[in-house]
């Protein structure tokens, strides 16, 4: 009754006081994130393969021909198929390589939690899981069911979903729900939590609301939901003057109106976001939120009214008082996160930035990169700084592998560090698509190693611990390397340029080191929770403390290309021992009573500890 109250409360703009201030859950400070694109990650039931007829076509863009099918999960990603060549010679901008599904679905992701239990996560991003027609599912249909071609019966789950309305009273849970309720559970069982991404900004064409606004125009009770330019004339029967705004003008993704004075959302699709966020942090509804989702992750945020967030988090708080919410924004987000009341932010702008910088395009010198991280931690309130997703790779970028081959010092002086910008073949002819060598693998190490030891829980996107490489979207998406797998070499090139085969494999070392240096934080209070201090910034070399209680870590960086020596003065420097090295020979440690000397090799890292 009380979670009924603070809704309508809530929708009819008269909430009780809104908490101040972010809201970060105990939990999150501890938590290693693992990013999930869902459609990519596993094909743990053919039986429910994406057909032609599912695919989303955008306007004045090819569809897929006849002979569409699905692409093999190991083959070689630039290779093309028949279907892909009837569509147009260029990889890219043919659309061939967006209308691919490779069939990862649920089942592939409940197959393989003993993987990521095996690796150490303890929490899961996943991109958006409910229907759409994309690959990329930011176009959705519903926000209150599972895509069905994630589950084991789709054309079940659609006609379950052809007899729904707007009342949630009429909603059924589909054969792909009740799956992602056994995931929920099977990954809980594991001590692991799930998020999941909520699009609350703009929708598919298909989406209910939107459906009806297209074929009732002016008569549709949801004339007011989206931003409509004009209506079709009815007088002109062989033009449709329909239009609307869709999100940065793409058509496929209408967009939500904001309420009158622009503080909010629409009253409408507040409403709807509202009960269909209940659904998944409670899903039967007692009040007891264990077999619901724990967060989720919230798609273009600025983009709403930071008046809709407040009351949003507010519910979800009510819903689940240890849920955590995580901003998408890619520059400072303590205003968006004091305000709105989340819990953190997807760490571009104080982390991935400078981490780019300084550990792989070596752009930074140690003293300006020591600046940038305590410059912009510290925008952040305290709680906030040990929540953050500490991220380097994402949907949203090249690879990291593809970050480091095609590292350049000079991208400290674009925008956001060259994050974003120009990283694929489709927009830079002269990006390098090739795997990275043992210098590359050096350097991904290093920067594993201080994503592991820094303030805030680290998220790695699938694949980047197994060695995956790739460039921006839509080569950022390749189907996960699995070990039992044999794959394809990687011989083709989307522009056509000489490049060697390069093999494609699991890689079995760099994924031991990924999870030695996760159980290491998972072991250490101090590099969860502990505070921060720079002992050295020189040049290439960075060297760290973090200490809680007693505990002390050290950590060491020398991503130079040459050895590093360096003295610390430190009482009882006996006492540490090495915890973790990026190299396994060629680094020294010896120490008196009061000073520890380090000898680190090029590109390496070391972590100590106290006994």
């Amino acid at each position: 009754m009380r979670r009924l109250l603070l809704l309508a409360l809530l929708l009819i703009g008269c909430a009780p006081e809104r908490p101040s201030g972010p809201r970060v859950p105990d939990w999150a400070a501890d938590a290693v994130w693992y990013q999930i694109f869902p459609e990519r990650f596993w094909n743990g039931d053919p039986t429910n393969d994406p057909t032609r007829e599912s695919l989303e076509y955008p306007p004045a863009l090819p569809e897929a021909p006849p002979s569409w099918r699905i692409s093999p999960w190991t083959g070689d990603w630039y290779a093309r198929d028949d279907w892909e060549r009837e569509m147009g010679d260029d990889f890219y901008e043919s659309y061939a390589v967006f209308h691919r599904r490779y069939g990862g679905d649920l089942q592939g992701v409940i197959d393989r939690l003993d993987y990521l239990q095996e690796l150490g996560i303890t929490a899961i991003y996943f991109n958006p899981v409910f229907y759409a027609r994309s690959l990329h599912k930011y176009d959705g249909n519903t926000y209150h069911h599972i895509d069905p071609y994630f589950g084991p019966d789709p054309e079940g789950d659609l006609a379950l979903m052809a007899q729904e309305t707007e009342d949630p009273n009429t909603w059924h849970w589909t054969a792909a729900d009740s799956l992602f309720l056994r995931l929920i559970r099977e990954a809980h069982a594991r001590g692991i939590r799930v998020i999941i991404d909520g699009v609350f900004n703009h929708t598919g064409r298909d989406f209910f609301a939107f459906a009806d606004l297209r074929r009732r125009q002016q008569d549709s009770p949801y004339r007011d939901w989206y931003i409509v330019y004009s209506f079709d004339d009815p007088a002109t029967p062989d033009t449709n003057e329909f239009d609307y705004e869709g999100w940065w003008g793409v058509k496929t993704l209408p967009v939500f109106a904001d309420n009158e004075d622009g503080t909010d959302l629409h009253p409408g699709p507040k409403r709807y976001i509202f009960h269909a966020t209940a659904r998944w942090m409670d899903p039967d509804g007692d009040g007891d939120p264990s077999d619901g989702i724990d967060g989720w992750r919230l798609d273009v945020t600025n983009e709403v009214p930071v008046g809709f967030w407040a009351d949003w988090n507010a519910y979800v708080r009510e819903l689940n008082p240890n849920a955590y919410t995580v901003t998408e924004l890619w520059q400072d987000a303590s205003e968006m996160i004091v305000q709105g009341g989340f819990s953190a932010t997807m760490n571009y702008y104080a982390f991935a930035f400078p981490v780019k910088a300084f550990l792989i395009d070596f752009g930074l010198e140690a003293p300006e990169f020591a600046r940038l991280l305590d410059e912009r931690r510290n925008r952040y309130p305290v709680a906030v700084q040990y929540a953050m997703q500490n991220l380097i790779d994402s949907h949203d970028t090249d690879r990291l592998a593809s970050m480091i081959v095609n590292r350049d010092p000079a991208d400290v002086h674009r925008e956001q560090f060259g994050y974003d910008r120009d990283n694929s073949p489709r927009h830079n002819p002269d990006y390098d698509v090739q795997a990275p060598d043992a210098t590359d693998q050096a350097i991904q190490r290093l920067v594993a190693l201080f994503q592991m030891t820094y303030v805030g829980a680290p998220m790695i996107y699938y694949g980047t611990e197994a060695g995956m490489w790739g460039a921006d979207d839509p080569d950022d998406r390749k189907p996960m390397v699995w070990p039992e797998l044999t794959y394809a070499d990687e011989a083709s090139d989307p522009l056509g340029r000489p490049r060697r085969p390069d093999p494609v494999r699991f890689d079995s070392t760099l994924f031991r080191f990924y999870r030695q240096a996760i159980a290491l934080r998972k072991q250490s209070a101090a590099l969860r929770r502990g505070t921060f201090e720079v002992l050295v910034a020189d040049g290439g070399l960075f060297v760290f403390r973090r200490a809680l209680a007693g505990e002390q870590v050290l950590v060491a960086l020398n991503r130079e290309e040459n050895a590093r020596e360096v003295a610390l003065s430190l009482p009882e420097a006996e006492r540490f021992q090495v915890r973790l090295a990026t190299v396994s020979e060629g680094y020294a440690v010896t120490a008196t009573a009061d000073t520890l000397r380090l000898t680190l090799p090029p590109l390496s890292g070391l972590v100590l500890a106290g006994q």
